[in-house]
């Protein structure tokens, strides 16, 4: 069987990706930045994959040119998924910039080098619908990166440009495929104890620490659905050259709210914060500054383009939410 790198095996997407490709039989390489994370996938996947004896892990960092040749040596397919991800704004935006961009470009001369066939590359819902008018945005769109629109997704932004540019630029005996997955707020069960940055919102949501919902309107896909996606375009000839927005809806944090306070916990908050008031708090807690662009916007997506390719039914965003919650209190993370 074929096999396949995922980068940032530790991801909470990437982990997922580990798992079905496992599961379908391909022998997979995951790469991790330093021997603590190695243990982390192997736990996971001994837990939860079929076949956890087909995985490889290998050492690579975003950051460092070391050891790309190495990872991408012998795989087929490369699943680019490892970028950083943080709901607060960072001290400075090269932070989240550099290793998404300058790694985005090691993973993909790597690739060229190592004449890969098909890379499907992470990108973000960040990287089409912001720092714009509202609109329904589709995937000739792009965030606008002159506007203040945030690190993180000023970050998937230049990354997939980057990614774009570099495979435009390569002369035809280079080139190889490349499929770019867009897609939004990613919910749904973890295959770790490390519950991430997606999850982390869930839990303040959950564990009565936000006691009003910001006005904040997105769209919400789960984390199997995603996985997925990557897996089917990483072999679909159809996907190739596309970019594909992956969400299964959109709805306000309070809606989302009432979802999980109608499957019994109490403490999820239904009520609206005054858009004034959360840029105020904002200020004062660091977690809230990446949100407050966000606030007053309703943000819808053309989804035409995924139905068309994607030959499945997601799973819905409030089962998906259900799901997390009731993981993360098994997990002794929240209380209902």
């Amino acid at each position: 069987m074929d096999k396949v790198l995922v980068t940032g095996a530790t991801g909470f997407i990437a982990l997922h990706c580990i798992q079905q490709l496992l599961d379908q039989g391909y022998q997979v390489k995951g790469t991790v930045r330093s021997i603590t994370k190695k243990n982390e996938v192997i736990d996971s996947m001994k837990k939860n994959s079929l076949h956890p004896e087909n995985l490889t892990i290998v050492y690579a960092d975003l950051l460092k040119d070391e050891g790309w040749n190495e990872a991408v040596e012998g795989c087929r397919y490369v699943l680019h998924v490892a970028s950083p991800f943080v709901l607060e704004e960072p001290n400075h935006e090269d932070d989240l910039i550099k290793p998404a961009v300058d790694g985005t470009l090691r993973v993909l001369n790597a690739c060229k080098d190592n004449r890969v066939e098909k890379v499907v590359l992470t990108s973000s819902f960040a990287a089409i619908g912001y720092g714009n008018d509202e609109k329904i945005f589709d995937e000739t769109d792009w965030s606008n990166t002159d506007s203040t629109i945030g690190a993180y997704a000023k970050s998937k932004t230049l990354a997939e440009k980057a990614a774009w540019s570099f495979v435009n630029e390569l002369p035809d005996q280079d080139k190889f495929n490349l499929t770019v997955l867009n897609p939004v707020a990613v919910t749904g069960p973890m295959l770790s104890d490390d519950i991430g940055t997606s999850n982390t919102l869930f839990v303040q949501l959950l564990d009565g620490s936000i006691p009003a919902c910001p006005r904040i309107h997105i769209g919400f896909v789960d984390v199997r659905d995603v996985a997925k996606a990557h897996i089917f375009s990483m072999t679909a000839e159809k996907t190739n050259g596309e970019r594909i927005i992956v969400s299964e809806k959109e709805m306000f944090f309070a809606e989302m709210g009432r979802v999980l306070k109608g499957a019994g916990y109490d403490k999820s908050p239904t009520r609206e914060i005054p858009n004034f008031m959360l840029k105020i708090m904002a200020i004062f807690i660091k977690k809230l500054s990446g949100m407050k662009r966000s606030v007053g916007r309703k943000v819808v997506s053309d989804k035409s383009k995924s139905k068309e390719l994607f030959d499945w039914e997601y799973i819905t965003a409030e089962d998906s939410a259900v799901e997390s919650a009731k993981q993360l209190e098994s997990m002794g993370l929240i209380s209902n």
